[in-house]
Order: C-alpha cells, then sequence, then structure tokens
C-alpha cells in the first residue's frame, strides 16, 4: 500500500474519475504485493510524489485487486509506468527504472 501522502491509490473503478479525469500529468505506478521489483520501485514512486507534489498526481494500482485497468491498457508485467495527460496515454515504462529516468519522462510532459 502507499506510504506516502501524496500517493494516491486508484482502482478499477475510481480510474476514469482520478486518473482520466486529471488535467495534469497523472502517473500510475502498476504493481503487486508478491513483485519484488515493484517493492523495490516503491520507495521511488513515492519520492517523486513528493518532488512533483502540485504538478503531477501520482498513484499506485494493484493489479491483483484490479483487473479491469491492466487489462484495458494491455499490460503484461509489472511494474508498468503509465504516464496521462488530459485523459490520454502519453508515455509508458516496463520494469523497475532509477528515478532519474522516470523523472525525465515526468518533465517532458509537464
Amino acid at each position: 500500500m502507499a506510504d506516502s501522502k501524496n500517493v494516491l491509490n486508484a482502482t478499477d473503478s475510481t480510474f476514469d474519475t482520478d486518473v482520466m479525469g486529471a488535467p495534469q500529468l497523472s502517473v500510475v505506478d502498476f504493481w503487486a504485493e508478491w513483485c519484488g521489483p515493484c517493492r523495490q520501485l516503491g520507495p521511488v514512486i513515492e519520492q517523486l510524489a513528493e518532488e512533483y507534489a502540485g504538478r503531477a498526481k501520482v498513484f499506485k494500482l494493484n493489479v491483483d485487486d484490479n483487473p479491469n485497468t491492466p487489462g484495458r491498457f494491455g499490460i503484461r508485467g509489472i511494474p508498468t509506468v503509465l504516464f496521462f495527460k488530459g485523459g490520454k496515454l502519453v508515455d509508458q515504462i516496463v520494469g523497475n527504472h532509477p528515478k532519474a529516468t522516470i523523472s525525465s519522462v515526468m518533465d517532458k510532459h509537464i
């Protein structure tokens, strides 16, 4: 679960409203409890959420609890981070990447 106050939880039922409906950049980390690389990426996502507070919304979506949204976006492996802006998918990163890689993608779309 997200420990940071800046990381929001997305679900199948809230995804369209919270993520797709946000005018600013929304970053969604698709993860699962059993996924080691996902757990390694968690603290990085939390740091980015703090650093980009007010400029981007950062979400985590548990793929085991919410199977519809990953299926909708063709997610085959986790962790996968999707970037949305104005209701459109604008970028994605598959796998565990360094913080600098993810922040450079965020900077490109802010």
